[in-house]
């Protein structure tokens, strides 16, 4: 990842103590991200928020990523992946956001935080946000037809 990209970062009350860990995480490594919410853990709020906030960011900025963090990371996936320019994907492991970045130039990462220790989080961060996108012929035919 280029240091003048943003990441963005959204979670929901499942997601709000790992996406805590990612926001410090990012600090050491000094990557520049913006957190859009939810600011404080309440119990009752709703992922769809966080999602469209995040995925509207990332899809005005071809450069940027965003990292979204739900329970199970599923609520969040399908709601970004509503918007146009979205290619969300689940992270459960690093070789799986390794392919997504690679292959299909992900970019926007869901966590589960209900699931994930926050090592192994961690590390699919790491992955994600430093793979760059091949950029194979192949694989850019394969985005232009999701359009």
């Amino acid at each position: 990842m280029e240091k003048k990209s943003t990441i963005y970062l959204g979670a929901d009350h499942a997601g709000f103590r790992l996406k805590t860990a990612i926001k410090k995480h990012l600090e050491e490594q000094g990557l520049h991200y913006k957190d859009l919410g939810d600011d404080k853990l309440v119990a009752d709020d709703d992922y769809p928020d966080y999602a469209k906030k995040v995925a509207k960011a990332v899809a005005t900025h071809k450069d940027h990523f965003g990292i979204l963090v739900c329970g199970s990371g599923h609520g969040m996936c399908i709601t970004a992946n509503r918007y146009k320019q979205i290619r969300a994907i689940l992270g459960f492991s690093a070789e799986a956001a390794i392919v997504a970045r690679h292959d299909s130039d992900s970019n926007v990462l869901c966590l589960a935080g209900r699931f994930l220790n926050t090592d192994h989080a961690l590390n699919i961060v790491d992955h994600f946000l430093k793979t760059p996108f091949s950029g194979e012929e192949r694989h850019s035919r394969r985005i232009k037809k999701l359009s």
